[in-house]
């Protein structure tokens, strides 16, 4: 696959019967939320005041109903704010959510799933 300049190589997973090369279709849905919501998180995190060196973000997706009606479920995006402030816990799970919310691929995708932040982990 091309996307612009950028090939990718995909197939489905081995388990799922597929050849088990590249990244599957389910890892391309998970990297496009998680990189949306990476940058709308830090652009949250800027505009709230709130001090960020950068973020790392976890993202799990739940599917079910395989192999006769497999989809996805539920995503969940676990942020790490990496040289934040840990007493101002609460404003980053605001600010966490409210990424989610700004989301353009979150916003996508909500109707059709469960999407949700989990445990916001802030590091000084």
């Amino acid at each position: 696959m091309q996307v612009g300049e950028h090939r990718f190589t995909y197939s489905a997973p081995a388990s799922m019967g597929g050849k088990g090369v590249g990244a599957s279709p389910e890892d391309l849905l998970l990297s496009a939320v998680t990189a949306c919501y990476s940058g709308t998180l830090m652009r949250v995190l800027s505009q709230s005041h709130l001090p960020a060196q950068s973020v790392a973000i976890q993202t799990d997706g739940i599917v079910e109903g395989y192999p006769t009606n497999a989809k996805f479920a539920r995503i969940t995006v676990n942020p790490t704010i990496i040289g934040g402030d840990a007493v101002r816990q609460a404003e980053y799970e605001k600010a966490a959510r409210e990424a989610r919310d700004r989301c353009f691929i979150g916003r996508t995708v909500r109707d059709y799933l469960h999407y949700a932040v989990g445990r916001v982990t802030v590091e000084s």
